[in-house]
């Protein structure tokens, strides 16, 4: 046999795999096509009010608060049922709490931690959170611990009136509203900047 002969066996042998290889993706993609119909039948369109009670994320600027005030006397009566029992009263403790401070009696911290700089002062609302619509939107997502999106929306927002005052942010005849809250400016907002990093070395 010459070599002609042999490449014409490879090239022939070839074309059949090639063409045999088509073929069968052809075949499978069509079953599977055919296999598989528009609808399974299981399960349903969520209605608009299931949509609506999900859709409850609260931007900076205020959008997505619902109407509503908040006030400081009942947002504290809130706070000693659903939440001081895991983050505790501002003072210190021995023990650790199941939740985070989210805020501090920063005098008698400082005389309990004498000799610690300032910067090692607990993160709390009023010294690391940027914006005022975050606790309205957290709070009501995310709180109370053992009964997540239990919180009325009234109850919220007495919560965050309370919260931003024991933070000294607002002070004790301050009522807050919808429009109002987004307007608050937080201690801590000058701390973040925005990211305006392009990538390369910059990223890391």
């Amino acid at each position: 046999m010459n070599n002609r002969a042999l490449i014409n066996r490879y090239v022939i042998t070839l074309l059949f795999f090639v063409i045999s290889a088509v073929v069968i993706v052809v075949t499978s993609l069509k079953r599977t096509k055919a296999s598989y119909p528009e609808k399974f039948g299981i399960g349903r369109a969520a209605s608009a009010a299931e949509i609506s009670a999900l859709d409850i994320d609260v931007r900076p600027d205020g959008k997505g608060l619902p109407v509503g005030s908040g006030d400081i006397a009942a947002g504290k009566l809130v706070y000693n049922t659903k939440c001081l029992a895991c983050h505790g009263d501002g003072k210190k403790t021995e023990v650790k709490l199941p939740g985070e401070p989210l805020f501090v009696d920063y005098a008698e911290f400082k005389n309990n931690t004498a000799g610690q700089q300032a910067d090692k002062s607990p993160k709390t609302i009023g010294t690391y959170w940027p914006y005022a619509t975050t606790i309205f939107d957290y709070v009501r997502r995310a709180m109370p611990y053992n009964a997540p999106g239990s919180l009325s929306n009234q109850e919220v927002y007495h919560l965050t009136a309370y919260l931003l005052y024991r933070n000294h942010i607002i002070s004790s005849g301050t009522v807050i509203t919808e429009k109002s809250l987004p307007k608050i400016v937080m201690p801590a907002r000058e701390k973040y900047v925005e990211d305006d990093r392009e990538g390369g070395t910059a990223l890391k």
